[in-house]
């Protein structure tokens, strides 16, 4: 996955190590070989995205793609989403919502505050396995702007 000539870097924010490795391995067997860089809470992600002054100037020329849960241990998903699209440096960085979360508020909300995705994490393995492998086929065709 390239950006106007540039490596991409998937930025995943998972704190379930199991769906971590499930979603690393089908993006894989996907043929997406970016670079992916995990972390398992919302401080230490929004460290590496918006720097520690959280100014998002770190950010300015990279070119990330942001695959977050919505529940994680220090805070929530929505508010890292809601950090990055409100930050000028960051708010075009693609965002797909990989969650257990299916309550329709919720989902709208995460559209709202400007996520690109979002997709359902099913519990049953191999619509699990299916969803990431179908994602990873989108990220092949997908421009980031």
């Amino acid at each position: 996955m390239k950006a106007v000539g540039k490596e991409v870097t998937i930025i995943m924010i998972e704190d379930d190590e199991g769906h971590a490795r499930l979603i690393e391995k089908n993006v894989r067997r996907a043929g997406v070989n970016n670079e992916i860089i995990p972390f398992t809470n919302g401080t230490e992600a929004l460290d590496f995205i918006l720097g520690k002054d959280r100014s998002g100037e770190v950010s300015r020329d990279r070119y990330l793609l942001i695959l977050l849960d919505l529940n994680l241990p220090d805070m929530s998903g929505t508010d890292i989403l809601d950090k990055v699209k409100s930050n000028p440096h960051t708010r075009r960085l693609p965002v797909v919502i990989l969650t257990t979360t299916d309550d329709e508020r919720e989902i709208q909300r995460c559209y709202d505050l400007g996520a690109n995705v979002y997709i359902t994490k099913p519990v049953d393995y191999d619509n699990f396995a299916n969803a990431i492998r179908q994602l990873g086929l989108f990220f092949s065709v997908m421009q980031i702007p």
